[in-house]
């Protein structure tokens, strides 16, 4: 029945003039069509199709049958005949139809599609699209770029394979997708190459503009978030091919150099179209930082990279890359910012940064995204990695550079844990300072103004000294360390010429301190010992507040426990101090003795 009502239709539109076909005759032939393909006449179908006579016919109307089309391959398995017919009616029609209608019905179908079969819908309609496109003549390059961005559109929402499991998988086909639409770019890069080449034409330019579109877009998605490290048992890592298919796109058009350089300056591409050119200005940050990673962690077109620009040069170019990627959450994302930033300063040599570059605001943003990272990112071995690199970092500057910049952490860290390590490396560097003849930065007038930085209580002595722990202790073995070097170094740091500020701001505030403390935490222990019997007849779970911190409930041996921990803590902190004060009494007791 279907296929007689087809036949039908086909021959009352042979004797009609192309001019003359009405919206009625496209509808009929839309329905008996689909309704041909739903009964399973794919074949009867297809002969139609490919019957000379009817050429005109599908021309102007085939275009409305791929919907139904795509509905019913997805319908058939592999292996049955239908299916089989339904994509060779597919390739007649992208050889037959319009090449504007088709185009259009092609990304309906596209965009129409969600979920499962998105990946499945675009490898599926990526050659017939293709084919359309090649024959375009009028707008060919806002097509392609339309087709890609539509694409691209359809993909991002979907989540990105991380592990090596969910990468073999492919569950829902992205890795197979996106290599699929790189080869389905090819044919537009190589006319780009071709008439670059003979000349810039504004069309060529037109074109080179959406594949770089296109370029830009992949390498936010899905390569920011994708797993690009080598994976045995992996021969072909989908996202390294694709990686690596797309550096090659903007290395062939001449812009992985630019891309790289130009928006270090302030610049961008002198685009033809200005409107793209706002939007890559503020859109592009991300896939930028992504192309920083793939050249320079994954050496993703190194040898086309140029071997002439220096260490130091590199990361300052980089430094905003990075500083794009650490101010990300997501592991996968904040990784790549501390490979790309740990890659920079493994390329140079200890000590050869010069002080200048913290003129750069990145150069300052960055070690603080990096604290941030320490003592906030709940994941253990990036913490300890952003350690590792803050110290990396450190080690790179001469020795104004480590002065400023440990000055600059001490004033906006606020976290004790970071103020104590910062608080160590000016220590060993007033010992490399105490064997080198010219370092004037930890000796003298300037090592006087960082230790007042150092060697005070925030809040004087009503400091958290519990909370603030870490930068008292490391405080005090410096203090302890300055006041030894000086008896064998002849006052070379200077500071017993300080010695009266520093116990008036520091050594005084913290005995007061740590006599409050103490005092306060020993009637607390008091209390929950005289409250033990009472709490453990009634099973009285409390809640606990330290150092500004609400605990999770404990029982009352738990917070005696608590309790004690803050004592012996508040002990160390005591002996530390009265080992200070004692070689203090100790060397001016000398000097009295000695006049």
């Amino acid at each position: 029945m279907a296929v007689e009502e087809l036949q039908a239709i086909i021959q009352r539109c042979q004797i009609l003039e192309e001019a003359d076909f009405k919206g009625e005759d496209f509808n009929l032939f839309q329905v008996a069509g689909q309704k041909c393909l739903e009964d399973g006449y794919a074949a009867q179908l297809l002969e139609v199709i490919q019957n000379e006579k009817n050429k005109v016919i599908i021309k102007n109307m085939g275009w409305n049958l791929i919907s139904p089309l795509v509905r019913c391959i997805f319908m058939y398995k592999e292996d049955d005949d239908k299916r089989e017919h339904c994509l060779r009616i597919l390739d007649q029609l992208a050889q037959l139809c319009n090449p504007k209608e088709l185009f259009l019905g092609l990304l309906e179908q596209i965009e129409q599609t969600s979920g499962e079969q998105v990946c499945q819908t675009v490898m599926l309609l990526l050659q017939p699209l293709q084919t359309v496109l090649l024959k375009l003549q009028n707008k060919k390059a806002y097509s392609v770029g339309l087709s890609l961005a539509m694409i691209m559109n359809q993909l991002t929402p979907l989540p990105v394979p991380y592990t090596k499991q969910q990468i073999q998988e492919d569950k829902l086909g992205l890795c197979q997708c996106c290599n699929a639409v790189v080869d389905f770019a090819k044919p537009f890069v190589n006319e780009v190459v071709k008439n670059m080449e003979k000349s810039s034409e504004y069309n060529d330019m037109e074109l080179k503009e959406e594949l770089i579109k296109f370029c830009m877009k992949s390498l936010k998605y899905p390569l920011l978030t994708a797993q690009l490290e080598q994976l045995e048992g992996i021969e072909e890592h989908p996202f390294r091919q694709f990686a690596t298919e797309i550096i090659d796109i903007l290395w062939n058009m001449g812009e992985l150099i630019p891309l790289m350089f130009v928006h270090h300056k302030g610049k961008s591409p002198l685009w033809e179209d200005q409107e793209f050119a706002d939007m890559e200005r503020k859109n592009s940050a991300d896939s930028l930082a992504c192309l920083s990673y793939l050249i320079f962690v994954q050496h993703f077109g190194v040898k086309c990279f140029p071997v002439v620009f220096s260490p130091s040069y590199l990361l300052l170019c980089n430094m905003t890359h990075i500083e794009v990627l650490l101010k990300r959450t997501e592991e996968s994302v904040l990784s790549k910012g501390l490979d790309l930033f740990e890659s920079c300063l493994l390329r140079m040599e200890d000590n050869s940064l010069l002080h200048h570059y913290l003129e750069f605001r990145d150069f300052i943003n960055v070690p603080q995204d990096l604290v941030k990272i320490m003592t906030l990112c709940p994941m253990e071995h990036m913490r300890k990695k952003s350690l590792n690199i803050l110290q990396l970092f450190i080690d790179k500057f001469d020795t104004e550079g480590k002065y400023t910049l440990f000055r600059c952490l001490l004033k906006t860290s606020n976290h004790a844990g970071v103020e104590g390590y910062i608080i160590k490396n000016i220590k060993d560097q007033i010992h490399l300072a105490s064997t080198e003849y010219d370092n004037i930065w930890f000796t003298g007038h300037h090592l006087i103004s960082l230790l007042d930085l150092v060697l005070s209580l925030p809040e004087g002595a009503e400091t958290d000294l519990l909370q603030n722990s870490d930068r008292i202790m490391a405080s005090l073995n410096l203090l302890r360390y300055l006041v030894i070097k000086d008896c064998e170094s002849d006052y070379q740091t200077g500071v017993w010429t300080t010695l009266g500020k520093i116990e008036q701001n520091f050594l005084k505030p913290l005995r007061v301190g740590l006599n409050m403390s103490k005092a306060h935490y020993e009637a607390e222990i008091k209390n929950k010992k005289e409250n033990r019997k009472e709490a453990q007849s009634s099973n009285t779970v409390c809640s606990l507040t330290v150092s500004g911190e609400k605990m999770m409930p404990m029982t009352t041996g738990m917070q005696l426990q608590v309790l004690h921990s803050a004592l012996f803590t508040f002990d160390l902190i005591e002996s530390v101090l009265a080992r200070v004060e004692e070689l203090i009494e100790v060397k001016t007791k000398a000097v009295m003795d000695e006049n």
